[in-house]
């Protein structure tokens, strides 16, 4: 086990930070748990913590059924964008005409609601997983974009010109360059658009499909089991923060230079 500085280790550093959170959310469910127990009120309105957990055990089966789609368009859906974003970034920064024709266009696609876009989506290409990938594409797409362009022009005049005067090419400065300087501001687009990626496609998955998150949340709302459809939220939130902490722990492999500070 090793220190760095006099300090402790990273993962001790992590856990110290987590432990706050942590005890929160402990209270607010031993809070929820006491409230619903002793208030009178209706499992059918507000069940229990308790009652949930008990629920979702007993209805793993079809929760993990319906947990792999929403995993499959997340994930296959925010690759796509990352790749999206990662390309037509590095275009916009090489080509000045490109970015002023094309970045209206992508602060418009933002302006469209979703909630309008997605079952004219599913209209479309219909009740598959290629719409899902398609809407968890576009709402992760731009915080990435943005945040690639914004880190390019980060990069430092001074460094810029000396390895122009070291006969460096503009493909070279942007390598040693504006590139690295822009992993930061990457980092911190990539953690907004993985919040937004779960979500995405449990959205999509409400405007229609055959499984996921979605359709299970739809389908236990409209049988009035409020227990299912919580468990199926904490799942998904569960997702979301798994996400997030692979997030931070690529940003903390890839951008050593710079402390991470969550």
């Amino acid at each position: 086990m090793t220190m760095t500085n006099g300090r402790r280790p990273a993962w001790r550093q992590t856990v110290a930070r987590a432990l706050p959170a942590i005890a929160a959310v402990l209270v607010l469910l031993v809070l929820w748990e006491l409230y619903a127990r002793l208030s009178g009120i209706r499992p059918t309105t507000l069940p229990a913590p308790s009652r949930i957990a008990v629920q979702a055990w007993a209805n793993r089966a079809t929760l993990i059924d319906n947990t792999i789609p929403t995993i499959k368009a997340t994930l296959i859906g925010f690759s796509l964008s990352l790749a999206a974003a990662f390309v037509l970034s590095v275009l916009l920064d090489f080509s000045k005409l490109m970015r002023q024709a094309l970045i209206p266009l992508f602060i418009i696609s933002q302006t469209l609601p979703l909630v309008a876009i997605a079952p004219l989506v599913v209209l479309w290409l219909g009740f598959g997983l290629l719409p899902k990938i398609l809407l968890v594409a576009l709402v992760t797409f731009f915080p990435m974009l943005v945040a690639w362009l914004r880190g390019f022009g980060a990069s430092e005049p001074e460094i810029e010109d000396l390895l122009y005067s070291m006969g460096a090419t503009r493909f070279g400065v942007f390598h040693r360059a504006r590139l690295p300087a822009a992993l930061p501001y990457f980092f911190a687009g990539f953690r907004i658009s993985i919040t937004y990626a779960v979500v995405g496609a449990i959205f999509a998955e409400y405007a229609g499909a055959a499984k996921g998150l979605g359709i299970y949340i739809l389908n236990a709302k409209n049988s009035f089991r409020p227990d299912l459809v919580l468990a199926a939220v904490f799942i998904s939130a569960g997702l979301t923060l798994v996400l997030f902490g692979a997030t931070v722990l690529v940003e903390r492999l890839l951008v050593r230079w710079r402390p991470v500070n969550d």
